[in-house]
């Protein structure tokens, strides 16, 4: 009975306590202190999780509820006053050159003495502009193909229809263009994309039909993210990545991003890890360098790696604020140094640190960890006489940051030693930030294939977006057949 109350994480039965009586004094101390340890650990827990939130940790601000955290920047004064800057391009609204429409408002009297002043001619005018929309409806247009009767073979011959114009009643290029653009773009569910176009245009639109214009449109940017994919894969020197849960069919699925500055690509998978890459198919055959955060999956594959040092950031102000300890700071004020002299050496055209640099960084980041690893042991083996649990010791939080920081010292400094790899991966985190408003919005995927189109449709517009491209001219450029490629891509010229 004592056994099997050694190896319960609950607090022990009156039959369990009589037990350990019998048996003597010490099993009773053993027993207590057996208690005390597992539920002063599971209190840790509790309050640990309690005090993580986005500042801290990788929680997403939406989970920090209505009493968010102060915020803490690390972005340093400027020195600069407030609002726009010496030389800033704004957006002031200016009077039109040629105005589409003239009012004229007449002076019928005089202000003064009440005169007539109707066939005096205007001395002159004062000008005020009203920019506004027209009265918007949709453009029916009716194809008539002409039917004729040969006069020598007497049979009849009826004019080809357009390319695209298939049945006798249906949407034209630019509406299904919008469609995808309240749908997709701006994450409007269809029942209130439905009602946007009946506020807009008094047009009742099915929701079928705007699932089946977004389907047409997956399937004619389907080869631009073929293209986007090969680049990544074969092409790109860094690329970042990152993952994120979303509901799909009900179950738990994984949304996948690899992009970089002018290219996304987005895939859905059932598993996040290295099943969901193999399948993907870009890190297999990828031999660049990947950015990403602590996943030992990315690890699996021969590529260099970079991690995401605002990840690490985040972690340290969690041990300042539940552990601190004079490392903790050290390295989270290294780090930030590492980050400025970078950033000083890119603002002077230089391509890399001096080797100095280097090496003094390099020692001052082992020095730090070691003075960490001091003040972190392993975990010690458990209380005299209790069996030594199975598998790997159970770690503190700080043991385990101070495992990767050394394991992959060369992935976390990467920044360091190539100027083209990014401090953080905030790029891949904001283009995965998209499924989170989507499904916030909208809610979980109906279908796995609702899913692909969003992927595909979404990557179509980010990487046009990234390319300054108009969201809607790139969708209907598609609608028509002409997809935008990047000139990044194989396809660019054709």
């Amino acid at each position: 009975m004592f056994r099997t109350a050694m190896k319960m994480k609950s607090i022990p039965s009156e039959a369990d306590i009589r037990a350990a009586y019998h048996q003597g004094v010490e099993a009773v101390i053993l027993l207590f202190q057996k208690t005390f340890l597992e539920l002063s650990e599971r209190v840790q827990q509790v309050e640990d999780q309690l005090s993580k939130n986005s500042n801290n940790s990788g929680k997403p601000p939406s989970t920090d509820g209505y009493e968010k955290p102060a915020p803490k920047s690390r972005r340093k004064r400027s020195g600069k006053k407030s609002g726009g800057q010496t030389g800033h391009v704004g957006h002031t609204l200016k009077m039109v050159e040629k105005p589409d429409e003239f009012v004229i408002h007449p002076v019928d009297s005089c202000a003064h003495c009440q005169k007539s002043l109707k066939r005096v001619k205007a001395a002159g005018v004062e000008k005020r502009q009203v920019l506004d929309l027209p009265e918007v409806r949709l453009l029916a247009t009716e194809h008539q193909s002409e039917i004729k009767v040969c006069p020598d073979c007497h049979k009849l011959t009826k004019a080809t229809f357009p390319v695209g114009v298939r049945q006798a009643i249906q949407y034209g290029k630019r509406i299904k263009a919008q469609m995808a653009y309240f749908h997709e773009y701006q994450l409007l569910p269809l029942e209130r994309t439905s009602e946007t176009f009946h506020d807009l245009y008094h047009q009742d639109i099915a929701e079928g039909t705007i699932l089946s214009a977004c389907q047409e449109l997956a399937e004619n940017v389907a080869p631009v993210q073929e293209a986007v994919k090969e680049h990544l894969t074969y092409a790109a020197k860094v690329v970042r990545f990152d993952e994120s849960g979303a509901r799909v069919t009900g179950k738990l699925h994984w949304f996948h991003v690899s992009c970089t500055e002018h290219l996304t690509y987005y895939a859905v998978h059932a598993k996040r890890g290295k099943m969901a890459m193999n399948a993907i198919g870009i890190l297999p055959n990828f031999k660049g360098r990947a950015v990403h955060d602590d996943l030992s999956s990315y690890f699996l594959y021969g590529c260099g790696h970079g991690l995401c040092n605002a990840h690490h950031l985040r972690s340290l102000e969690f041990l300042l604020e539940r552990y601190p300890q004079a490392w903790v700071k050290k390295l989270k004020e290294l780090l930030l140094e590492i980050k400025a002299a970078v950033e000083k050496a890119v603002s002077k055209a230089k391509t890399r640190l001096s080797a100095k640099a280097l090496a003094n960084f390099s020692s001052r980041y082992d020095a730090i960890l070691k003075q960490g690893f001091k003040l972190n042991p392993s975990h010690a083996a458990g209380l005299e006489g209790q069996k030594p649990k199975r598998g790997r010791p159970k770690q503190s939080f700080a043991k385990n940051l101070l495992d990767r920081l050394r394991n992959y010292k060369e992935a976390v400094l990467a920044f360091m030693y190539d100027f083209n790899v990014p401090f953080e991966n905030n790029l891949a985190e904001r283009d995965i930030r998209m499924l989170k408003v989507k499904q916030k919005i909208s809610g979980c995927f109906r279908s796995f294939l609702g899913a692909e189109i969003f992927c595909i449709i979404r990557g179509y517009i980010s990487t046009a977006r990234k390319n300054k491209q108009p969201v809607l001219e790139a969708l209907h450029s598609a609608f028509c057949g002409l997809p935008y490629y990047p000139a990044f891509t194989s396809l660019s010229a054709e």
